[in-house]
This record gives structure tokens, sequence and C-alpha cells, in this order.
């Protein structure tokens, strides 16, 4: 099966490869040609033993794909019926030719509508509302995608699941649920990101053919970072290398109570390759972290002004974990933001700026989960994960340096660019994984990478070590501290 392209668009520059992809002299009747026959080969690999093939077709080139996938099944001694909401004789363009081709081969058709669900089929393919649907879906629209989702039967979604954005990966008002999606052209953001993941089931990309020059004219808006590139930027060390070229991560956190977070994020940094890892914390928490990690060095204070000599020897700074919003805490975060040192920003350290004025710029991380964007932003969790992009932007016009959003399809947005993390699982949902990112992302700052690779890839090296867990040993019960080793197998580059 062919991998998922990193490349992200999208409705708008979607459109724009079709259209381009057209004028380059492939006709629009080709290109849904193609979408049909690459969607119906992945119905039959999936299906095998579908014979009854409800396609349900709106009135755009989405319904004009669900035509093509009809007449193919037809062809192929199936038994497709369609079900359509806008009359076929009423469309227009490509689709009406495909509409009319299902008529002369005469597969049944009748209007969908909650008084004729179909009934007595295998399978649903789905192309009643696709990318250009920008508006909420509301009244007979929502009703009837909500009575089509209560059928038990299993659902292909032709290029997006019907009523989910294609850009925030929001429900608009309903949306059918897939169990495999096949999207053409350009892959769409949102599929990845939101509430999209949870919609789209498997899926499937095909590019229809488009050459590669289409795709250089539309520069995407975001990417998914690879190990590839990862080992690019960390390369194998080199046989004469030392501590002292590696960095020195200086971990802050811990107050009173608050032992296990800074903890973690300082294992994870010294797990991530990190020359030299320091902890300023709560002085009854420095035995924990010796007991847990004694290449730790840690250092308790009851001033914030104690901690000046190991912010003046640190290369980045990890401040946040198990911060609390004491005045402790605040003067720690007071000297880390006059240093000049790059930092990576958690946990309520975020919370702490989040109520300070005039902070300006900084080079920094900022790892965000959506309740403390909310506050960083003066806004609601809710507007946050309603677009989810949007909230990135506003983040990074705020904040500037790299915001990291954290959640399903966490994104990632610098000067150099913008990133989502396709991998990652529900295992995750566990206190302390946070914790163990900020280690991962100072650890690659503290080795040369730059603000935003470091949060790209730190995250995506995140992602796949709680893969890697919980495909040995499943997803229920997986913990923070479990990461560590499968953080070092996901970091090994081999010497050269």
């Amino acid at each position: 099966m062919t991998a998922l392209p990193t490349a992200l668009y999208t409705a708008e520059q979607t459109r724009e490869l079709d259209r381009l992809a057209i004028a380059a002299g492939t006709p629009g009747a080709e290109l849904m040609q193609r979408a049909g026959q690459a969607a119906f080969n992945a119905l039959c690999e999936r299906w095998p033993e579908a014979r009854r093939i409800a396609v349900l077709c709106g009135g755009g080139n989405n319904g004009g794909d669900g035509y093509v996938v009809a007449a193919l099944a037809h062809e192929a001694g199936l038994q497709p019926s369609i079900h359509f909401i806008k009359a076929p004789d009423s469309l227009g363009g490509d689709a009406l030719a495909m509409a009319r081709r299902c008529q002369a081969l005469q597969i049944p058709m009748q209007p969908l509508s909650l008084a004729a669900l179909p009934s007595e089929v295998d399978l649903l393919v789905d192309g009643l509302f696709g990318t250009g649907l920008a508006s909420s879906l509301r009244g007979d629209a929502a009703d009837l995608l909500a009575a089509l989702d209560r059928l038990p039967l299993p659902r292909l979604a032709l290029d997006i699941p019907s009523g989910l954005s294609a850009d925030s990966g929001m429900p608009l008002g309903a949306v059918l649920q897939a169990d495999m999606t096949c999207t053409f052209i350009g892959l769409k953001r949102g599929l990845l990101t939101g509430q999209g993941p949870v919609h789209t089931g498997q899926v499937r990309f095909f590019d229809l053919q488009v050459s590669r020059d289409v795709y250089q004219q539309v520069p995407a808006g975001c990417h998914v970072p690879t190990p590839q590139g990862l080992f690019a930027c960390l390369p194998a060390r080199q046989l004469d290398g030392h501590k002292g070229r590696f960095g020195h991560v200086l971990v802050i956190g811990g107050d009173h109570g608050f032992a296990g977070a800074p903890i973690m994020t300082a294992q994870a940094a010294a797990r991530c390759g990190a020359g030299k890892v320091s902890l300023i914390t709560r002085q009854e928490h420095v035995a924990m972290m010796i007991a847990r990690q004694p290449e730790v060095m840690a250092r308790g204070v009851n001033e914030p002004e104690e901690a000046q000599s190991l912010i003046e020897a640190a290369s980045v700074i990890a401040i946040g974990p198990g911060l609390a919003r004491s005045d402790w805490g605040q003067g720690l975060l007071d000297l880390a933001l006059a240093s000049g040192k790059p930092l990576v920003v958690d946990a309520d350290a975020l919370n702490l700026l989040a109520e300070m004025k005039d902070v300006g710029e900084a080079d920094w991380v900022l790892t965000p989960h959506p309740g403390e964007a909310a506050r960083l932003l003066q806004a609601d969790t809710g507007s946050i994960q309603q677009d989810r992009f949007a909230a990135l932007e506003s983040l990074h016009a705020r904040y500037g340096g790299t915001v990291l959003l954290k959640g399903l399809g966490t994104l990632v947005q610098g000067e150099d660019g913008r990133a989502l993390i396709r991998e990652g699982n529900p295992g995750m949902a566990t206190g302390g994984m946070g914790d163990v990112l900020t280690g991962v992302i100072a650890a690659l700052r503290a080795q040369g990478l730059s603000g935003y690779d470091a949060a790209r890839y730190g995250a995506m090296v995140h992602a796949r070590a709680a893969d890697t867990c919980a495909r040995d040993k499943g997803e229920r019960g997986l913990l923070a501290t479990d990461l560590m080793d499968a953080l070092r197998q996901n970091l090994k580059v081999e010497r050269i």
C-alpha cells in the first residue's frame, strides 16, 4: 500500500491543483474517472464480499466520483444502486456526463431522504458533500447524515467524509463516519487533525497521476515530518564526540509536591542525547531525581537567585513541569526569560506567561495543550479546538518563536514552516506525556536543531515512541516513563 504523502493542503489549494492539472492537459472527466477507479479498486480490496453497493451522490464533483464508482461496480457484476440528493438531469459538467452513463447502464436510481434510506445493502459509498462544503449542515441535511450514520453498514468516503471540514478537521454540523476514506490529488490537512482521524477511518491517497510540475506550482502550507528529515538534521555522532558537543539542558520545575514532572523531563532529555542535563527544583526532590537518574545533576533552590549560575551554564532551558504558580516559579521564569537562552516552555510556565504583560518574543518553543492555549489567547478551549490551525496561527502571531499545539494531530508552527504530527495513539492520554515531550524537544535543541526542527521532530519521535510501546504491550496502561527506551530506539542513527 502506498504511504501517505508528507505535503498537506487546504481545500482551496486542492482545487487549485485540480485546476492546474486540467489546464496542463488532463480533462476533468479523466480525473473523475481515475478517482472513481481508484476508489472502486480500494473498495474491492477492503470489502471483497460486498455485492450490493449503495452509492450516495451529491450535486458536485464528489457526486460525480460516486457515479463513476457505481458504473464500475455495475460493469464488474456487482449490484450498485444510486441514491441522489440532486436530480441527475440537473447536474452540470463532468458529473452530468457520469450520471448519464449510469442511466444508460440502467443502474437503479432514487432520491435520498429520511423517508428513503438505503436498505438491504452491504456497503455505503459516500459521495454526498465534498471539500466544497463551507458552512454547517443544518435541518434536513444534518438529520439525513445522522440517520445514515446510524445504519449498521461499513462506509467508504470519497475524498472526505461528508460534513467534515477539509481545513480544520471539525464537523460542519454533522459527519457521516467512514471506515475508509479515499482522498485525491491533495492530502487534506483536516483529515489528520481535530476530529478528522475520528471520522475518516483508514485514509488512502491517490494523486490521480497529476504531474510533479503541477504540485510545484502550489506549495503546501503544512508538512508531516519524517525520520529521514530528522536524521538529516541530527546525523550520527563522530568518533571524537564528547559531552560538551551535545549541549547542556537545564530543567526548571517541581515546586513543593510536584516532583515527578520535572524528573520525567530531565530523564527524557538525558535519554534523547543531551550531553549534560541539570535540574533545578525544590530541595526535597533532589534525592528522588538522583535515585531515578543519577546522571542528572540536581540542585535544590529556595530562592530563584540561587539558580543564576546554572542558568548561565545551560545551553537550553526547559521550564514549567511542576513549576506551579507561586512566587518561586514566577521568579525562576523571570530569570529564564532574562537569560536570552533558548527555552522550551511548558505547563505552569505557560500559565504564568499568559498572566504576564508585555512579555515580547523570545527564542522559545511553547508547548501548550488546548487549555493552556486558550489561556494564552484569552479564549476558551472550545474555540481552540474548533479550528486548531487558526489557533496555532494566533499563538504564533502573538508570541513568536515556535508554537506546538498538542492534541490529535499535533501542530507546530515556526518561522521555517508548519508541521502536523501524524503518529501517536490514545494510550498517550496519561499524565506526564507532555513532560517527557518537553525533555525530548530540549535535548534536540541542545544538539543543534533549530526551535522549529526540535519541536516538529521531537513531537514525531515522542509519538513514534508511544506507538512502539503500544505495539509491544498495548495502549491501555501506557505510562509516560515507558517511553524512555523507545525514545532511544527512534533516535538511533548508524555512525559513519
